[in-house]
């Protein structure tokens, strides 16, 4: 099978900021569009500003690049503000926010908080207090806006998360999550040894995010089970970011292999040391991908190398015709069918897709 077309200039611009010194005007103008559909353009600008090379970046580009860190900054501030709230909302109840991905990036502080765009919230909390949470919440003024029967049932009945709550005043959107994977899914993570290991983020121990070694496997186990990987690449650069920072710190591998043994998440941790460093060249210790392949591969939870690859190779791209061939789309068929495999037993998984499918047939409904 042909490799499809090279990504390399986006992926020299993640790695080695100073690579953007001399790029052409024609290399800007492809590398601009890509890292926009991937959603990482803030963080190149970001990691060149950071590296020192900004200042030697030409006008033009250097003005794409401005405009999407100025956004990505006015959403950590307001993101710092919805926190803030969700804590209030949630004193009550006895419960902390315990943040997740993007947000738990950016409120503690970490290097993979550079430039990442963040539009929602999302938080862990223990699932017998599921009900009083959500309570509390509404009580704040965060509403359920899907009123759907089935998407009620399928999030409260199968899924790892409340349907997304929208507040009425602000228009931020909150995702509360009981689980870091559907309770059908194949992987069972106790989200109790999550929630007991988490730490303040700060000052203030009502804001809470998950710890290190979690925080990398709760990436990895939520960039491989996605059935969508239109933004697999922001993903892969999270993950990234996050292990070489933490990885500076010799004892944090140990504890991360641990900790994915205690999880059941070798396989997606695997997956993840794997194509960090395939695509992002991100350091791992020797051996330690050999390993995790191997006690996921004895519970069948990887596929062939060489298909494994030719899926996620592709599928990890941005969406963009410049780094797509013919077996992009089928590609992402597959693995959007695989990332609904891995959460839901067949019948219920036959059932939803089916529904999706007549559903996405229909006419929209418009509003009197």
């Amino acid at each position: 099978m042909k490799s499809p077309p090279s990504i390399a200039l986006l992926l020299s611009a993640l790695q080695r900021p100073a690579s953007l010194q001399v790029l052409s005007m024609p290399d800007w103008d492809l590398l601009i569009r890509q890292a926009r559909r991937a959603d990482v353009l803030a963080r190149i600008g970001e990691n060149a500003r950071f590296q020192g090379v900004w200042d030697a970046l030409p006008a033009q580009p250097r003005r794409h690049l401005e405009s999407a860190m100025k956004l990505a900054q006015r959403q950590h501030v307001e993101l710092r503000h919805e926190v803030r709230a969700i804590a209030r909302a949630l004193e009550p109840v006895g419960e902390p926010a315990v943040l997740l991905k993007g947000a738990a990036y950016v409120q503690a502080g970490l290097a993979a908080a550079r430039g990442r765009m963040v539009s929602d919230v999302d938080i862990l909390v223990p699932r017998q207090r599921l009900g009083e949470v959500e309570s509390a919440l509404m009580m704040a003024g965060w509403v359920q806006t899907n009123r759907d029967v089935y998407d009620q049932r399928y999030y409260r009945q199968w899924m790892h998360e409340l349907p997304p709550l929208r507040h009425i005043k602000r228009g931020s959107v909150l995702d509360v999550h009981h689980a870091i994977l559907p309770p059908t899914a194949r992987l069972k993570p106790d989200s109790a040894l999550l929630l007991v290991e988490s730490v303040a983020a700060g000052d203030d121990e009502r804001i809470r995010v998950l710890s290190r070694p979690d925080m990398v496997l709760h990436s990895a186990a939520h960039l491989f089970h996605e059935g969508e990987l239109q933004m697999g690449l922001r993903g892969l650069v999270d993950l990234d970011a996050l292990l070489r920072e933490f990885g500076a710190d010799l004892d944090f591998w140990p504890a991360l292999q641990l900790r994915a043994q205690r999880l059941d998440l070798e396989g997606p941790l695997y997956l993840a040391l794997r194509y960090t460093r395939l695509l992002l060249q991100t350091p791992a210790p020797e051996g330690l991908e050999t390993e995790l392949q191997a006690a996921a591969q004895r519970r069948g939870a990887v596929m062939r190398p060489d298909l494994q690859d030719a899926l996620f190779l592709r599928a990890l791209r941005p969406d963009h015709a410049t780094a797509s061939d013919g077996w992009t789309p089928l590609a992402r068929a597959i693995l959007y069918l695989r990332g609904h495999w891995l959460r839901m037993p067949p019948a219920l998984l036959g059932w939803h897709l089916l529904r999706k499918m007549f559903r996405s047939l229909l006419p929209e409904r418009t509003t009197p």
